[in-house]
């Protein structure tokens, strides 16, 4: 496992120095304007030159994905165990979740700035809508992916219907959240920043506005690194947590 690790690491870190390599040299070779394309030696002094701008809305918008994603993960696991065991839930808060998911979130978002203002809320709010829905749809697909033999060992055994959810149905639906998890965290972010673009006064999605607006590409390239180097910091956390619950219930 270690070796598969250092390779896919070593791998990633060859790709990813090639690219680099290779938009540097187009820009330059092609002499393409720094406002329509900037370097990556200019996006790396703007990320240096503004690292404690970008640092503090990094702050910023971190605080509203955690707390976004959080209440994803809490209330996503609820309603999702309510609508496996209660029919009438799943004929009727489901609907009504996947006919929310359908309406497109940057819709939605200027009617929830103006109803929760340009604070902390809104943007948490935005984090949850996108988070919210594929922690339902993964811990859903757990509860109900029970192979039938399990569940006849279950019955055979006479377990109550709490020890057959604790000791069944979590351990087997864990690997189907954890993968929910993995998507709904980089959902999460993006929900942040769009609520950021709608209403804000801070946070890297205000940030990446003002420096668009200002012609400062270079600067709006960094801010969109550091949004995309939370995500991943998230996403591999998110990971190593799953693993190492994963590992610690069997």
């Amino acid at each position: 496992m270690k070796r598969i690790l250092n390779r896919n690491l070593l791998d990633a870190s060859v790709f990813f120095i090639v690219l680099t390599a290779l938009w540097e040299f187009s820009v330059l070779a092609f002499e393409i304007k720094p406002y329509l394309l900037p370097s990556v030696s200019a996006i790396a002094e703007a990320l240096w030159q503004s690292r404690a701008v970008i640092w503090e809305n990094s702050l910023i918008t971190l605080w509203e994905v955690l707390w976004g994603f959080g209440a994803a993960v809490l209330l996503g696991v609820v309603i999702a165990v309510i609508i496996y065991f209660i029919p009438v839930a799943r004929r009727t808060i489901y609907p009504f979740m996947i006919a929310l998911q359908s309406i497109p979130k940057i819709g939605l978002a200027p009617i929830i700035v103006v109803w929760f203002g340009y604070g902390l809320s809104s943007k948490v709010i935005m984090a949850f809508l996108f988070a919210f829905f594929p922690i339902v749809i993964s811990t859903l697909g757990g509860l109900g992916g029970i192979p039938a033999h399990l569940e006849e060992h279950f019955r055979a055994l006479r377990a109550s219907p709490w020890d057959t959810f604790w000791r069944l149905r979590v351990p087997s639906a864990l690997p189907n959240f954890i993968d929910g998890c993995k998507v709904a965290m980089p959902l999460a972010v993006i929900g942040a920043i769009v609520g950021e673009f709608v209403g804000s006064n801070d946070g890297l999605g205000n940030l990446i506005l003002m420096a668009t607006g200002s012609s400062q590409t270079a600067l709006t390239f960094a801010a969109l690194a550091a949004v995309t180097a939370m995500s991943l910091l998230l996403f591999y956390i998110i990971e190593l947590l799953g693993r190492l619950v994963w590992w610690r219930s069997n």
